[in-house]
């Protein structure tokens, strides 16, 4: 079976980069994979899409270099199952508040005996080989979001689930977790506390952590910080940014050669 690159980048050690797709396109997709990332995340809970247009993205993920993954918009059976049939390679599950919602995502995507994932890769023979079965509850990735006041108290024992690969935070919930807005200083205070809370419950318990950064900055930060998977904006986010910044130097532009050509 077709290795997992994010479990073999956390077994050598290495810092993996994700991308995040929220726009439904199979070509907003594909292009996101060429874009250098290890993997690359559709997200169905907050981004504009839902089940077959995730499936067509999956498809177009397949044919980069990006190993596909998945955001799930809630913990359910039946989603996680679809998905990971359609190919996702890894899926982040939003809202873990407890040891039995850990155990519950873990369940759904684990084959008997190690949980009741039922049996149909259709495109998971596609992408991840003929031996799918043999290889799948190794190599699929299961990834726990930490993101509420209970799944903040129940870190550690979440952290402790047997396969459960490891967390995942999401900076916006985590913030109003704490009672703070969005968008708060990550670097001191009660949010800088959190992450460090997050980052010794997976590492007692030797598991991967993942983090959806906002910014370059959050990200140089929550790489020295030692998280081992930075997820890099999304897709939205950087068309939004280069076109804001091609407009406003073009109007700039526009008004200093106005002045030198005289037209």
């Amino acid at each position: 079976m077709r290795p997992n690159t994010l479990k073999q980048k956390f077994r050598n050690k290495e810092v993996a980069l994700g991308g995040w797709c929220s726009v439904g396109s199979a070509y907003s997709a594909e292009v996101m994979g060429h874009g250098g990332y290890d993997t690359v995340v559709v997200d169905l809970q907050h981004g504009m899409l839902y089940l077959e247009q995730a499936m067509a993205m999956l498809a177009a993920l397949s044919a980069t270099p990006a190993m596909p993954m998945v955001r799930v918009s809630d913990n359910q059976f039946f989603e996680v199952n679809k998905l990971l049939d359609a190919g996702a390679y890894g899926v982040i599950c939003p809202m873990i508040d407890s040891v039995d919602d850990a155990r519950r995502f873990v369940d759904a995507s684990r084959y008997p005996p190690l949980g009741s994932r039922s049996y149909g890769p259709t495109r998971g023979f596609l992408y991840g080989g003929a031996d799918y079965f043999s290889g799948a509850n190794e190599e699929i990735l299961t990834l726990a979001m930490i993101e509420t006041p209970q799944g903040l108290n129940d870190v550690d024992q979440i952290a402790a689930v047997a396969g459960l690969d490891g967390l995942f935070v999401g900076p916006a919930d985590l913030s109003l977790a704490l009672g703070l807005a969005p968008g708060v200083d990550w670097r001191s205070g009660p949010f800088a506390d959190a992450i460090d809370l997050i980052l010794a419950s997976a590492r007692r318990h030797g598991k991967m952590t993942g983090i959806y950064c906002p910014s370059v900055a959050f990200a140089l930060d929550m790489r020295q910080k030692g998280f081992d998977y930075l997820n890099l904006g999304n897709d939205a986010a950087y068309l939004r940014a280069a076109s804001q910044e091609w407009v406003a130097a073009l109007k700039g532009a526009g008004t200093t050669s106005a002045k030198a050509t005289g037209y």
